[in-house]
């Protein structure tokens, strides 16, 4: 254990004077109101080269644990749409087994998906095609959110769910945004995904991840639920939306109840840095973690594939990611130029919505995490690039 406490003590002597960037960007995000305490972590040539803790100290903040060797001990933090990649891998294991194709019509595991309706300047009318499993990794089969004001309300909501197939069979009410395949839009589709490996598995969806991800990646603190122990360790969520400012477990959208197996794949996991760390590590080797295979490096290149472009190309893709194209619920950096924070081209990542962000860097042999709990009305800083931004900077 001393040897452990050692090493840490190591990286983190050497991380404040060559990345200092990251540490003052991590100070800025907790003077500026828009985070709270935060963690970020960048790992290059199969070591720890940054990492450093940022406590905010403020009343009703929570002071982030990391203590690798104490697993138990680790702030839990809610990944949000940093499932997302988590269930995209998950369907490339099936993929890669031969029990899904990516043209397989979603209906034929989720009957209730056959007859949608989409919107068309005519008005809504009986879709000409049919979801394919396709569609619903790359956000092109014409589902979004719904509700408001945050993720957590309306469909993908596990006070009103307690199970996939409900959930799932609600869905056949929705009007899609569009004709299925032939638009970009953000949306729940990774949910509905859980819901299909469930049907090809028979196996909860928890069930699937748990013995073909978490277990072998040794994920132990990832899941969908909390224990009474567990919630003593979860981050209280920063709000700051103008009327409303401070810390609070009372907001949370996902109740994370043990008996709930509303298993949103796109939205719901549980995680901690070090859980989280060891599927970047995952995704870095090729598809590989301590001599385990997970998925292969043609899923990775399958994954990270140009299937949508950017805004204005796709008029409802994200005006903050110009200079990147869309993989399988992935952003890759296209454009080094427009992107402009010196990021190298083909890294690729995702954020979630309280302010989680992690990115893999293939050129540089890197990643990089950084988690917080916090959620803005309007914000006036882009997380996710001015991390990137700060990281390459130290790296010059």
């Amino acid at each position: 254990m001393k040897k452990i406490i050692f090493l840490l003590l190591f990286v983190q002597s050497i991380s404040f004077s060559q990345f200092n960037e990251i540490k003052l960007f991590q100070e800025r995000l907790i003077d500026d109101e828009i985070t709270g305490s935060n963690v970020a972590m960048v790992y290059k040539d199969s070591k720890t080269i940054f990492f450093n803790i940022q406590n905010s100290n403020k009343e009703g903040d929570k002071n982030i644990s990391n203590q690798s060797y104490k697993p138990y001990m680790e702030t839990l933090f809610p990944i949000w749409s940093m499932s997302k990649p988590i269930t995209t891998v998950a369907t490339m294991i099936l993929l890669e087994r031969g029990l899904i194709k990516l043209t397989d019509n979603v209906s034929k595991y989720v009957p209730g998906l056959k007859n949608m309706t989409c919107e068309t300047e005519s008005g809504n009318m009986t879709c000409e095609n049919q979801i394919q499993i396709i569609d619903l990794l790359a956000h092109r089969s014409g589902f979004g959110y719904y509700g408001n004001p945050g993720y957590g309300y309306g469909y993908t909501n596990s006070i009103k769910y307690d199970n996939l197939e409900d959930f799932t069979n609600d869905l056949s009410e929705i009007v899609l945004k569009f004709e299925p395949g032939s638009k970009y839009f953000y949306g729940i589709n990774q949910a509905v995904l859980g819901r299909v490996i469930e049907v090809v598995s028979n196996q909860t969806f928890y069930e699937f991840l748990k013995k073909e991800l978490f277990d072998p990646l040794e994920m132990s603190e990832t899941k969908f639920y909390l224990t009474d122990d567990e919630r003593k360790r979860f981050q209280p969520l920063f709000i700051n939306t103008g009327a409303l400012k401070g810390f609070t477990y009372e907001l949370n959208e996902l109740s994370y109840k043990e008996n709930n197996e509303a298993y949103f794949g796109g939205e719901g996991l549980i995680s901690t840095l070090g859980d989280y760390s060891n599927f970047c590590k995952m995704l870095l080797n090729g598809g590989s973690f301590n001599g385990k295979k997970i998925i292969s490096q043609n899923s990775i290149n399958l994954m990270t594939r140009k299937h949508s472009k950017s805004y204005p190309h796709e008029e409802y893709a994200d005006t903050r990611k110009l200079g990147f194209f869309y993989g399988f619920s992935l952003f890759i950096l296209e454009d080094q130029e427009i992107d402009g924070t010196s990021s190298s081209k083909g890294i690729y990542g995702w954020s979630g919505y309280h302010n989680t962000h992690f990115w893999i860097d293939p050129e540089k042999n890197m990643f990089a995490i950084f988690l917080s709990r916090s959620r803005q009305s309007v914000s006036n800083i882009d997380t996710q690039k001015e991390f990137r931004r700060a990281v390459y900077k130290s790296l010059k």
